[in-house]
Formats: C-alpha cells, structure tokens, sequence
C-alpha cells in the first residue's frame, strides 16, 4: 500500500496538505476543530473529495467559529444538509454541531481545545479513542487516529525519509516529546 508520502507530493490537493499541514502541530482551537469537522466527513469518503470541499465547510460551517457553530439551530442545520458543496450527511453535521458544544465546555475546564489535548497528552491511540469516544460525537478509531496524527499528537503521519518529517521535528510536535 503507498504511503501518503508517496502520493501526495505535486497533486494540486493532496500536494499542499502533505507539504505544509499535515503532522504539524496544531495549537489554535479554531484550527484544532476544522481538523476534526474534515476528518468526521471523510469518514466512508477519500481525503481528496474532504479537501475539495473544504473552502465550502469553511464558509457553511462561519469559517469554524466555535462559539457560532455551537449556536446552530434548525434553520442552519438545515441550511447545511441542503448546501451540495458539503457532506449533507445528518449524523455528520449533528456532530460538528454537538462538537462545537463540548469545545467551548472544553475551553471553560481547560483553556482551550488543545489545553483538553495537552492535559491527556500522551496516551495510547486506544485510550484516546476512548476518550473522544465519551467526549465527542462520531469519533472513532479512525478519525480520532488521523485527527491527531495530522495535529501533531501522535506520531505516523510522515515516513521517517519525507523531507516534511524533519519540518515537523523542528516544530516539536507533542508526540516527540511522549
């Protein structure tokens, strides 16, 4: 099976994402949720129809605004499943909903979204799936695993040869320093 290193270096979505995002640390909470909202709706999809449709999450989901998207009501949801440029898929988009909820009670116990990652930091993949399991809505083994291997949290997401790996230990990513 080709690894993402293989594939991703010169396509014009993959290319970008590979180089200059994926694996690198992730700080900024309203990065940190985009994260997540993109890997739930690759779920039983590819990475590339997620990157193609990203700029149409951007703008669906208020450029995802945590404090906006947890106060969607009907009307919004409703908006979003009939919007063709995202995944209308309901039990997706009632998650990101949901989601946007517990990041703000996240932020209220520990700062932020990545102050919650940071005080479980580090943890097996099991136990983080456990984790996100009772935390969050539509997280399984999967997508918690991508989330926070494309975040900078678990290790994985480069060959060890990529000459993304190294930018990526230069910016010390948490799992470096498990």
């Amino acid at each position: 099976m080709a690894h993402y290193c293989d594939i991703a270096p010169g396509h014009p979505w993959h290319g970008p994402y590979h180089e200059d995002e994926y694996g690198f640390p992730v700080e900024d909470d309203t990065a940190l949720f985009e994260r997540l909202v993109l890997e739930i709706n690759q779920a039983g999809l590819s990475w590339l129809t997620v990157l193609k449709k990203r700029d149409a999450f951007r703008h669906a989901f208020a450029g995802f605004a945590i404090d906006r998207v947890a106060a969607f009501g009907d009307a919004e949801r409703a908006s979003l499943l009939d919007d063709a440029g995202i995944i209308r898929n309901r039990l997706k988009v009632e998650a990101t909903i949901h989601n946007a909820g517990v990041i703000q009670a996240l932020r209220d116990q520990h700062g932020s979204f990545a102050g919650w990652l940071d005080y479980h930091h580090p943890l097996p993949l099991a136990d983080w799936v456990k984790l996100f399991r009772r935390t969050f809505r539509f997280t399984g083994p999967e997508i918690v695993g991508e989330f926070l291997m494309s975040t900078g949290y678990l290790p994985g997401a480069h060959r060890d040869d990529c000459p993304v790996h190294q930018r990526i230990l230069a910016c010390r990513p948490a799992w470096r320093s498990a």
